[in-house]
């Protein structure tokens, strides 16, 4: 096996075997991912539906810039956040991971952290955002689980993703405010469900394959 074969294994049976485990209310396990998304605007007022009349849209429309959204994911309790931030930068991802320890889960003992390998997504993040002494405290609250390169597919809050953008995003919002309520509207019907991920690939089938 090459070495990059080798790696690109090596972080698929960690991440799967994370996935295996009990869960432990101590040590959640947490998903995260981003994605940009296009703002825009109408041009024309579309027209509402009627009887017998899908809603219509003019072709033309306004490009309003671009957002990025943040989806936290828990597999075990069914929960997951959507948090929208202008940009895509090192410190937007600092800022989650503080506020994953501090605010989303401060009783955690640790938090188990599944990541693809975007350049953000990196200890370093933190000690590039806050001072030395508060990077290392959020730091040490968090385990590290990096899906390999190139097999992004592995991190649950993918599936999540997906559903978001076709289910909530597949239409024109035109601001960062709008996204969000209907980003927290969308995550709020599925919290109230438990809807989680059955995940089903383990370590001994991905060996076999």
């Amino acid at each position: 096996m090459t070495e990059g074969g080798a790696d690109y294994v090596a972080r698929m049976e960690d991440v799967l075997d994370l996935y295996a485990e009990e869960p432990d209310p101590r040590r959640p396990r947490v998903c995260v991912d981003e994605h940009p998304y296009q703002l825009i605007s109408e041009v024309r007022t579309p027209l509402p539906a009627a009887p017998g009349r899908p809603a219509r849209y003019d072709y033309e429309y306004k490009r309003e810039g671009t957002c990025n959204l943040f989806v936290v994911f828990q597999p075990e309790t069914g929960w997951r956040e959507v948090v929208v931030t202008d940009r895509r930068t090192t410190q937007d991802f600092a800022h989650l991971l503080k506020r994953l320890v501090d605010e989303t889960f401060p009783d955690a003992e640790v938090i188990r952290l599944v990541t693809d390998n975007l350049n953000t997504h990196k200890i370093g993040s933190l000690y590039d955002t806050f001072p030395p002494a508060e990077a290392r405290r959020i730091a040490r609250k968090l385990e590290w689980h990096p899906t390999p390169v190139h097999g992004s597919w592995l991190n649950m809050v993918a599936l999540e993703l997906g559903l978001l953008l076709r289910q909530c995003l597949a239409r024109r919002l035109a601001t960062r405010a709008l996204v969000q309520q209907e980003c927290a509207a969308w995550a709020a019907r599925r919290n109230a469900a438990h809807m989680t991920v059955e995940w089903k690939f383990t370590t001994p089938e991905a060996r076999q394959k």
